[in-house]
């Protein structure tokens, strides 16, 4: 994939930072880039409430929609590159990578809602701490990170910001049966685990919960707990074993 021409500093660079408000300069010394198009950074922090109506602003919205695509490439490259996984367990893991939550975590590490424009009114409705306004400025920033230094710098920060998701994700399904079950019938097929309530017995401060998984072209298990949540983690790790000896 070709990318933009990459714009580092050097000493003939233009010197931008009179043009930058010092909140935006203030991130960029916490995601470690200066960008040398202040107009571009500027718009990839714009929320559409900027201005309350009463002027026009380009926002931030085409940046958001570049930024999935370059966090996507970014994402499945990583995969591809430290995991073996089949096609469907990737796209499991892809999704839970790029998502809106995923991204506002993202922002809320390197504060990006402090650098934010937008509206009053948003900003005292809590604006600068909503998932999704964090999720979405989050990916205009990857655009912008991508247009003004390329692909490297995008990377750059793909990888500082995201390690900690990228592990967490590939622990979560090393140790969370449920997780691990639904990423091996993912793998083998589009079929994904069932839950069903079988049975519910004892008091009603103490129930126990018999759960049976289905997947099919895998097979099926039972499991019990004392929360639903707890049988289906019990029938997932029964499926698991057994699926051991056959695959």
């Amino acid at each position: 994939m070709s990318s933009p021409a990459s714009n580092k500093a050097d000493d003939s660079a233009p010197d931008v930072t009179d043009r930058v408000p010092p909140r935006i300069l203030a991130l960029f010394e916490r995601i470690g880039y200066h960008f040398q198009d202040s107009n571009l950074i500027q718009r990839a922090l714009t929320h559409a409430s900027y201005g309350d109506g009463q002027r026009k602003n380009v926002d931030n919205e085409r940046l958001e929609f570049l930024g999935d695509r370059v966090l996507g490439l970014l994402t499945a490259k990583t995969l591809f590159d430290k995991t073996k996984s089949k096609e469907g367990v990737m796209a499991t893991r892809l999704n839970a990578l790029v998502r809106k939550e995923t991204c506002a975590r993202i922002a809320q590490n390197i504060r990006l809602g402090e650098a934010l424009l937008m509206s009053s009114s948003e900003e005292k409705q809590g604006g600068r701490e909503k998932i999704s306004i964090l999720g979405n400025a989050c990916e205009a920033l990857m655009a912008a990170l991508y247009i003004d230094g390329g692909y490297k710098r995008a990377e750059d920060f793909y990888d500082r910001f995201w390690q900690e998701e990228i592990d967490n994700v590939l622990e979560d399904s090393s140790k969370d049966p449920k997780t691990h079950l639904q990423e091996l019938a993912l793998s083998i097929g589009p079929n994904v685990p069932h839950y069903t309530v079988v049975d519910r017995s004892g008091p009603d401060h103490r129930p126990t919960f018999t759960i049976r998984v289905t997947v099919e072209e895998l097979g099926e298990a039972l499991g019990e707990g004392q929360s639903k949540k707890d049988a289906e983690r019990e029938a997932a790790s029964h499926l698991l074993k057994a699926l051991e000896k056959t695959i």
